[in-house]
């Protein structure tokens, strides 16, 4: 019988995170192992030297931002002159009229 242990040792040879995440610029080479990873969460941006494993600041690059889930969604509002409701995309309403939500406290 096999068990998986989550949050115990990483097994040897995974991926590195960054190479999934929103935050991180990989500047690679012609030679496998030329590669340069710098992070954008950080506040001192230093280069990466291993393969991270887990990270507080990932943001999975393969999955829209709340930016991007805003923009494409469709508000519900009504008009109290004219008694109308119905829904409006987020991109269509005035600056003042919208709700943005901060992207460092959603999750």
């Amino acid at each position: 019988m096999r068990l998986k242990i989550h949050g115990g040792t990483v097994s040897d040879g995974q991926a590195s995170l960054c190479n999934t995440c929103r935050s991180a610029t990989i500047i690679r080479g012609a030679r496998l192992t030329d590669e340069i990873i710098s992070c954008g969460k950080r506040v001192i941006r230093d280069e990466i030297q291993f393969a991270v494993a887990s990270c507080t600041g990932y943001s999975d690059r393969s999955l829209p931002s709340l930016y991007d889930l805003e923009d494409i969604a469709w508000v519900l509002r009504s008009d109290a002159r004219t008694k109308k409701i119905g829904f409006v995309r987020a991109r269509d309403l005035k600056l003042e009229e919208r709700h943005v939500l901060d992207d460092d406290n959603w999750g």
